[in-house]
């Protein structure tokens, strides 16, 4: 990690940034002080269940022709419930 002044760094923080992405750290000084470190953000990750829902969609299994869909099952087992 390098240690670099305010006044240093007024007039580069562009480079200061590039060097964060790069994975540096920095930390810029007052006076001798350590006031803040630049480091890069890491990319935000897709939530748990975007990730889920996509690979449920690209491992669905399509039911057989002829097959009764678990709700028209329920819906026979209340009808004859209700008879």
């Amino acid at each position: 990690m390098t240690t670099h002044s305010v006044a240093e760094e007024k007039n580069s923080l562009s480079e200061l940034i590039d060097r964060a992405l790069r994975g540096e750290g920095v930390i810029v000084t007052r006076r001798g002080t350590p006031v803040v470190e630049v480091r890069a953000i890491r990319p935000a990750r897709p939530s748990l269940a975007a990730a889920d829902i996509e690979w449920l969609e690209t491992h669905r299994i399509v039911p057989r022709p002829g097959f009764e869909s678990p709700s028209q099952s329920l819906s026979a087992l209340r009808d004859e419930a209700d008879a």
